[in-house]
């Protein structure tokens, strides 16, 4: 038995793989990757294939770059681990006063985690408690959005609208009121952005005024629900949203984990909107797609609210035992580093420009529906081009697609219907064309068979 043959064994034996369904695992002969160069991955067999889903949505300058090796490796002669109850330690508190510094006005306050449904499970617990700790005893309530993501966990999947990822799991949710999703609410009225965020917003004024009592805080994704398709808000959903909830007293967390740091082509997207939110979920590219961090970032008031003589208990009761991991915060520091220094967001946003001309290919393409983008991410929706409908959840021709991308030199994936672009924030435009192209020639490949 070769070495593949034998990981190959184990991987089935043993590994349960998330969002699997491991009855037709290895169906796909889906790659071992062994090793990372650049934008690029590597399996067992030195096949070579660009990372265009950036490792689930997180890589941002590639693989093993040498400034980010070096600060994993300079820390790692110092401390890989060190508790942060009752300690401190120099890469976190640095990290801390870093993110404060490129975070929307007012966010002066840093709770570090390890992956960005904990880093919303963070705000979660830290918005009830805030009301808690005012002495407000009525508000129970959160207020989200339909086909919302925000993670698997109980709490974040609570607020999450996906029956398909966390249905099975409703019998352990707390209530949340829900509102429509922007995007879907701007095709029934045929495209129109600016009435679609009317309308919304009127929804969102017409809930608050009836519930806001009883509503600790409304959440939104920022700018664009991912997970659900790459679905983007109309422009002005945030600002209105902001500009309602301080009328009505309900707290605004906005889950940045997929669209901060770079990918919507600023640094966070709350700046497109000119909004600070009381609370700030951020995960995926905090440490350049090194190690799991996340953080939720909070306003002064917020965090005042947590502060009082030790005896009436208030602090905030939550911490895992890699809490600010050093070894994380360290690679995490350089990552924002490499940021200032390089202009990467100048570089971002030409190829934003690149991939939303690049992506007008499929839109007349009979085995394609109209492309959706944000930022520096797509979905490109599959079509069967005999009959113009999507093709059945359980033939998995989505995931043929990707097989053939792959095989082509491209790694992609599926998201329901749709491939999904989301290539690290370092793609250059010879990469965002040959993605675009090895994906049109996948997709005609696979639906003339």
């Amino acid at each position: 038995m070769t070495e593949e043959e034998r990981l190959r064994d184990w991987d089935r034996q043993h590994f349960w793989h998330p969002f699997t369904q491991m009855s037709c695992w290895g169906d796909d002969d889906p790659w071992i990757i062994e090793r990372g160069d650049g934008n690029y991955v590597y399996d067992i067999r030195g096949r070579k294939a660009l990372d265009a889903i950036a490792s689930l949505w997180c890589n941002v300058h590639g693989h093993r770059h040498p400034r980010l090796d070096a600060a994993l490796c300079t820390q790692l002669e110092r401390v890989a681990h060190s508790t942060v109850l009752g300690a401190s330690h120099p890469p976190a508190i640095r990290l801390a006063k870093a993110l404060t510094e490129i975070a929307p006005p007012g966010l002066q306050r840093v709770f570090f985690s390890e992956d960005g449904a904990e880093a919303v499970e963070v705000a979660v617990k830290i918005a009830a408690q805030y009301w808690q700790n005012l002495g407000n005893k009525k508000k129970r309530i959160f207020l989200s959005l339909d086909d919302a993501y925000h993670g698997d966990t109980v709490g974040a999947s609570s607020l999450g609208g996906f029956p398909l990822f966390h249905g099975v799991y409703g019998h352990l949710h707390f209530p949340v009121h829900r509102l429509p999703s922007p995007w879907l609410l701007q095709g029934q009225l045929q495209g129109d952005a600016g009435a679609a965020c009317g309308q919304w917003l009127q929804a969102l004024e017409e809930t608050l005024r009836e519930k806001s009592e009883e509503i600790i805080a409304l959440i939104l994704e920022g700018g664009v629900q991912g997970a659900a398709g790459i679905l983007p808000y109309p422009r002005g959903i945030l600002a209105g949203a902001a500009d309602l909830c301080r009328r009505y007293e309900v707290l605004l967390i906005v889950d940045e984990v997929a669209s901060g740091f770079g990918r919507s082509g600023t640094m966070f997207y709350c700046e497109q909107e000119g909004i600070s939110p009381d609370l700030l979920a951020l995960g995926k590219g905090i440490s350049g797609g090194y190690l799991p961090l996340a953080a939720t970032l909070a306003q002064e008031h917020i965090y005042a609210a947590f502060l009082a003589p030790f005896g009436e208990a208030r602090q905030f009761y939550y911490g895992h035992t890699y809490t600010a991991n050093p070894l994380a915060c360290a690679v995490a520091l350089e990552n924002l580093a490499l940021f200032a220094e390089n202009d990467l967001l100048v570089r971002v946003r030409e190829r934003v420009a690149q991939l939303r001309v690049g992506l007008d290919r499929f839109a007349s393409l009979p085995y394609s529906a109209m492309p959706r983008q944000f930022g520096l991410m797509a979905a490109v929706p599959l079509r069967n081009p005999q009959t113009g409908s999507v093709y059945p959840y359980g033939e998995r021709r989505e995931y043929a697609v990707c097989r053939r991308a792959r095989e082509a030199g491209v790694y992609l994936r599926p998201l329901g219907d749709s491939i999904v672009l989301v290539p690290p924030l370092a793609v250059t435009a010879a990469e965002i064309e040959l993605i675009l192209q090895v994906l049109q020639n996948s997709m005609a490949e696979e639906c003339t068979v």
